[in-house]
């Protein structure tokens, strides 16, 4: 069950959260020239994931991997409302850290909504990110916490508090993500990340109406009737275009140089889709099957790439949110 938009009938004593990593395959409005900046289109993965218990405590501790971040978060989320007493935080899992799967955002909104159903309060996702700094630039990671699936959001003007979702749709069931996860390296974030936009050049006009027109007539399009092979032109086209506009800040279209000779391999052995998930270093490739996401993972092994220092995980999307369990004394 969500239990996101649901009040709580009673206090519980525990409450247990899972969300997922997300996909961010890229923006396609970067100029702003409407009004409007950046826009994206990202997609919910079933794994890998963080999830974790929090209790009702006399004082906020948390333990278990990621509990330093996860110990930061849910201190700054109960100032921010308020709460009364502590919470004790028991992390299971984990995302990955600076990874471009969105791991800030999916823990802030967890923990977030936790606080809020342990508390007997109804805390929005808009409120969290806004009180925890998420959701800046992207709604992708709000709309896959909410309701998973394939997300694209308006971007963002002057007044906008978080980008609004404007569209949603179901990932395929048969189709795989095969995750190509650099241990070695970090995407940037933080107030590096804040430089790397003040520093951007200015985007094309004709080169945003074009990325905007990939989305709408080709990518959604083409998600719609299962047809992989014009969703991945239109991502691929958004990968080339933003990843080189993002390129002095990163080192290259791609943040990895890992991770791009992979990509590279992949295309070599003709994969539709692929690139890099927001800034990196996490690269993704998407298949039509579990059996070609092996396949190709196979053939990289059998390459003179090196995969040293790489992880590979094959994923399903995610056609819903985040879960959340309430715990009550019997």
């Amino acid at each position: 069950m969500s239990g996101l938009d649901l009040p709580p009938t009673a206090q519980p004593h525990a409450i247990q959260v899972t969300t997922t990593g997300r996909l961010h395959l890229g923006f396609f409005d970067l100029n702003g020239g409407l009004g409007r900046r950046f826009g994206s289109i990202g997609l919910s993965l079933d794994q890998p994931l963080t999830a974790f218990t929090l209790r009702h405590a006399d004082a906020f501790s948390a333990s278990g991997p990621g509990s330093a971040r996860a110990l930061k978060l849910v201190q700054q989320l109960a100032l921010a409302w308020q709460l009364p007493g502590g919470a004790a935080v028991h992390m299971q899992h984990c995302l990955p850290e600076h990874s471009g799967l969105g791991s800030g955002t999916q823990l802030a909104l967890a923990l977030g909504s936790a606080l809020g159903q342990l508390h007997g309060r109804v805390i929005t996702p808009l409120a969290i990110a806004e009180a925890s700094g998420r959701g800046r630039r992207s709604g992708i990671g709000i709309g896959t916490f909410v309701q998973g699936g394939v997300i694209v959001d308006g971007g963002r003007n002057e007044h906008t508090r978080v980008p609004p979702v404007i569209a949603r749709m179901a990932f395929p069931d048969d189709w795989r993500v095969l995750l190509i996860l650099d241990q070695t390296a970090s995407g940037i974030h933080g107030s590096a990340e804040l430089e790397a936009f003040r520093r951007l050049p200015e985007f094309p006009a004709a080169l945003a109406a074009e990325l905007c027109r990939y989305v709408l007539m080709q990518a959604l399009p083409a998600l719609a009737e299962h047809d992989l092979a014009g969703f991945g032109s239109a991502i691929q086209a958004l990968q080339q275009h933003t990843g080189d506009h993002f390129a002095a800040a990163q080192g290259g279209r791609y943040a990895s140089a890992r991770v791009a000779a992979v990509l590279d391999q992949l295309q070599q052995q003709g994969v539709h889709c692929f690139g890099q998930s927001s800034w990196g270093p996490t690269g993704f490739a998407i298949f039509a099957s579990q059996a070609e996401a092996e396949a190709a993972r196979l053939q990289l092994g059998q390459s003179a790439v090196d995969l040293a220092g790489l992880e590979f995980l094959v994923c399903r999307g995610r056609n819903q949110g985040a879960e959340l369990r309430a715990l009550y004394t019997a």
